[in-house]
């Protein structure tokens, strides 16, 4: 984060307090005056910074500083004016317009990005282009309004910037990416479960420094090994996770063995029996965005005829959908869970298996994200070979576009 980001932040965030503090003595000329006078003693930038920390709206702080200059007349009309009893002025947008934030929220998430280990999702559409976009649906919206309320869902502008994962992109990169879209619409639309799958990076178990910072005793941080070197006895655990997006809830698979495709389709397993079930006690489909590669990859033999065997075993017939080559980051679980359980434990030392299941599992958020965590001990050999009969096996279907990334495994009858 560059200097000036940071000082803006600091501005924000003092000026957020200042506005708590005062606000209970503001009627709405002294408010507006108030924030008007404070963004003067700012660059450029200070009308907007006011603006996002104390949520008085641009156009109101204009009119504060139009006041101001009144005030330096010798008779002053800013005197005369009426002040509105409270709660009166204009109604929040969203009190009269009830679908703003699902049709904006529908725009921007089909190309929303995400970093693993960042909870802000971002956009790459312009304000202008949503706020044109919405006023074609019969929304009535400026540009500003749309950042303000991005900013209010978890998003932020960024810059551009390349991934160092993949070679290069795929031609077909974001077709793939409506074709995801699409086919997780059609499943929510029928309420058919839609959930994506992948494996958080291995974690060392024992005394190991953890990033992040937490509340201690001033002066009396806690004490870790000078060393990463794993414990021959507790090892590295697996976090696979499984997140339902159509209800906001998560699943993790805590292994202690190897991240094999038997172990993720495992991991899958548990939450169809223990969470999936009973919301959808009516399903017959179940669709499964993933990764490219790891242990649930489109080329990996193992993870179909892990997953013929679900489907034989649960009558559940399974979509695959997976992300082209070097966009893991797109996968929704990495920004809407794995990156709240980093932050949840985030210098905490992951001293024991019991500790790291804990903490997944007691991970919120205000959007009304719930996980549930468990141990898997199995043991899971790695270099399992299938062969071509085993793979001819597969009651498989393949998709028009992209076969490769896109199939459907169905119930296996002769089984």
């Amino acid at each position: 984060m560059s200097i000036l980001c940071v000082w803006i932040l600091i501005q924000k965030q003092q000026y957020a307090k200042k506005f708590e503090l005062l606000d209970p003595i503001f009627d709405e000329q002294t408010r507006r005056l108030w924030a008007a006078a404070e963004s003067q003693t700012l660059d450029h930038s200070g009308v907007s910074v006011v603006s996002r920390a104390t949520g008085i709206s641009r156009t109101t702080i204009y009119q504060g500083i139009k006041d101001l200059a009144e005030l330096s007349k010798p008779t002053p009309l800013i005197k005369k004016k009426r002040i509105r009893a409270t709660g009166g002025g204009r109604k929040p947008i969203r009190e009269h317009d009830a679908t703003l934030l699902r049709d904006l929220e529908q725009f921007v998430a089909p190309v929303t990005r995400g970093d693993p280990e960042s909870p802000l999702r971002w956009t790459c559409k312009s304000t202008r282009q949503l706020a044109a976009a919405l006023v074609e649906q019969g929304h009535v919206i400026g540009r500003q309004k749309v950042a303000d309320l991005l900013a209010e869902l978890g998003y932020s502008l960024q810059a551009n910037q390349k991934p160092k994962e993949g070679s290069a992109n795929h031609p077909d990169r974001d077709q793939q990416f409506n074709y995801i879209n699409e086919q997780t619409a059609a499943f929510q639309l029928r309420n058919h479960p839609v959930i994506s799958v992948d494996t958080k990076k291995k974690e060392s178990v024992g005394e190991f420094k953890n990033g992040g910072r937490e509340w201690q005793p001033k002066g009396n941080p806690e004490a870790v090994n000078g060393h990463d070197f794993p414990d021959p006895k507790l090892g590295k655990v697996n976090p696979y996770g499984v997140y339902d997006q159509n209800a906001n809830v998560g699943w993790v698979s805590v292994g202690t063995d190897h991240d094999t495709a038997e172990f993720a389709v495992e991991s899958i397993r548990r939450w169809w029996y223990k969470m999936g079930l009973l919301r959808y006690p009516n399903a017959t489909e179940l669709l499964i965005t993933a990764d490219g590669g790891g242990s649930n990859g489109y080329r990996v033999r193992l993870w179909k005829i892990a997953l013929q065997r679900f489907s034989n075993e649960s009558g559940l017939r399974i979509s695959v959908c997976h992300f082209p080559p070097g966009t893991s980051k797109w996968n929704k679980i990495e920004h809407r869970m794995f990156s709240y359980i980093s932050m949840n434990w985030r210098g905490r030392p992951l001293v024991s298996h019991e500790v790291i299941v804990n903490l997944i599992g007691s991970t919120t958020t205000q959007s009304g994200l719930t996980i549930n965590a468990e141990l898997d001990t199995n043991l899971y050999a790695k270099g399992i070979h299938i062969s071509d009969a085993e793979l001819e096996t597969l009651n498989m279907t393949k998709a028009s576009f992209h076969g490769e990334w896109n199939y459907t495994i169905t119930q296996n009858c002769s089984s």
